[in-house]
């Protein structure tokens, strides 16, 4: 066999390796912002939530006979080892996800199909073959790095599949965080429905994937934030109500400043309170809209539930070249190339890559405590070397205490009992509206009387300072009172609550004691 010459070989692969290049499509996504140490790990997981159920009845109206409860298909991207020899996944991996969202069962020889129709809805086919040949920077089931790593829950935007942000859950990844997201279902359909129920469901999928982070050795669950993108970005702020482990939100352009009418019908009953909202929130904007966008678009301009945010350390991030679908790298990727109009892809990637900069340093400030990157948080933007054309920063520091009976009790341990009335007007002052819950605070001075009377009295004295027309909050100062040895005050007290209501017969009863055994 004839010996090639060594120099012709090498000019062969080059040759060979160039044309390769040549011939790979080229995406129009490339994140451009730099990894972080870390290689990573992707798994999926499908599990059911058998506390809900899914879907009655199928497409053409028959009974499900199978598996009703609640499918979650679970994706994670986490921190791993990873051999030399091992070669990373190629995006078709994730496309093939779509097939499976809701249903974990459907035979091999149907996914194909299935993944087709979910592109061609979404109106993607036409990029299909180009991305699926894109290398990622995950790797398949490889095995996870010993530690624990912060963990980010993603909320995808409306109906969206879970990797619609893949490109970000692998940076975040690589800087040492695990990310699990599951897809943006309705309550009983794929689709997503824009109420109350739909919120409702999203937000039990999030509950869902933090009660399973227990199972993931490597999850810090002490630091827990949600990221959500449009739609997700409503239903994570109805998370953080519920859930106060999660310490940091962000929105990526999210649905909470634009549904106007629909926070407002979730205040009115109650399901959001932003008095009690005190994560640390990140909110990336996409370029300011005119009147007559948004009156357009019928959102409503009237309210902003983020004007009413006084408790968390609050990050208003705007790129006035980025649009909306611009925050989903899914949707980059696959965008069609007369849509880049006002940007080229390049310029596109380039905003992108500084918001993805600005959500790991947030990150990295409030879930490891990172003092450099909330400087850089708090820096204007051109000390961060950002082009000064590609965003602007606001920000505003919490107030403290919050008007809800947590924060304001560990103010009260941190400052002293004594200083609660002291406390409260000073809250007041920041905000007029400050108050909290008389009947939990009355529950509260009643649960510290078995530890010590005097901590009882100056919460039944702040109660009476925020409710000074209710009856029971001076009863229950007089009883606490009368406890800690101080007669005099009690009996001022409860004849007080008698003058607000003189059908009070606790009162009746404790007057005539105290005041026969007066001297």
């Amino acid at each position: 066999m004839k010996r090639v010459p060594l120099l012709i070989a090498l000019s062969c692969n080059l040759a060979i390796a160039s044309l390769t290049t040549a011939q790979q499509p080229k995406s129009n996504f490339t994140m451009e912002a730099l990894y972080g140490p870390h290689s990573v790990g992707f798994r999926v997981v499908l599990q059911y939530d058998y506390t809900r159920s899914y879907r009655r009845v199928d497409v053409e109206g028959n009974l499900v006979m199978g598996e009703r409860a609640r499918p979650i298909q679970t994706l994670i991207w986490y921190p791993a080892q990873v051999d030399k020899s091992a070669k990373p996944m190629l995006y078709g991996r994730y496309l093939d996800l779509l097939a499976t969202e809701d249903n974990f069962t459907l035979e091999e020889h149907k996914r194909e199909a299935g993944v087709m129709s979910r592109l061609r809805s979404d109106y993607f086919l036409k990029n299909y073959e180009r991305e699926k040949v894109q290398v990622t920077r995950a790797y398949q089931d490889a095995r996870p790095e010993a530690g624990h790593f912060p963990v980010v829950v993603y909320a995808a935007s409306l109906s969206a599949p879970a990797f619609e942000n893949s490109d970000l859950c692998e940076y975040l990844a690589s800087h040492g965080y695990l990310v699990i997201a599951s897809p943006d279902m309705g309550a009983h359909t794929r689709g997503m429905t824009q109420d109350l129920e739909g919120i409702a469901a999203q937000v039990g999928d999030i509950e869902f994937l933090i009660g399973y982070l227990q199972k993931i050795p490597e999850a810090d669950l002490s630091h827990i934030a949600v990221a959500g993108y449009s739609w997700g970005g409503l239903t994570n702020m109805f998370a953080a109500m519920n859930d106060d482990r999660i310490s940091a939100l962000v929105g990526l352009d999210g649905a909470i400043r634009y549904r106007a009418e629909l926070v407002k019908q979730a205040e009115d009953v109650k399901l959001l309170d932003p008095n009690k909202l005190t994560a640390a929130f990140l909110y990336l904007s996409s370029k300011p809209y005119t009147m007559e966008e948004l009156n357009q678009l019928k959102w409503g301009t009237s309210y902003s539930f983020m004007n009413e945010l006084r408790y968390n350390d609050y990050y208003f991030v705007q790129s006035p070249t980025m649009i909306h679908a611009e925050f989903s790298s899914w949707f980059i990727r696959f965008r069609e190339d007369q849509y880049f109009t006002e940007s080229s892809p390049a310029e596109v990637c380039q905003s992108f890559g500084w918001m993805a900069r600005y959500l790991l340093q947030f990150l990295n400030a409030y879930l490891k405590n990172d003092a450099t990157a909330l400087q850089f948080l708090k820096n204007d933007p051109d000390k961060n070397s950002v082009p000064r054309h590609l965003l602007t920063v606001d920000m505003r520091e919490a107030f403290h205490p919050a008007a809800n009976l947590p924060d304001f009790a560990r103010e009260l341990a941190a400052q002293g009992f004594d200083k609660a009335t002291e406390i409260y007007e000073k809250a007041k002052k920041s905000n007029p509206a400050f108050k909290l819950d008389e009947n939990a605070v009355n529950h509260w001075g009643y649960a510290l009387m078995d530890i010590g009377p005097s901590k009882a009295v100056a919460v039944f004295k702040l109660n009476v300072a925020m409710y000074p027309e209710s009856a029971n909050t001076y009863d229950s100062l007089a009883e606490a009172q009368e406890a800690a040895g101080d007669k005099t005050g009690a009996i001022a007290n409860y004849h007080k609550s008698l003058q607000l209501n003189a059908d009070n017969d606790h009162a009746k009863g404790r007057l005539k004691e105290l005041e026969s055994a007066k001297p």
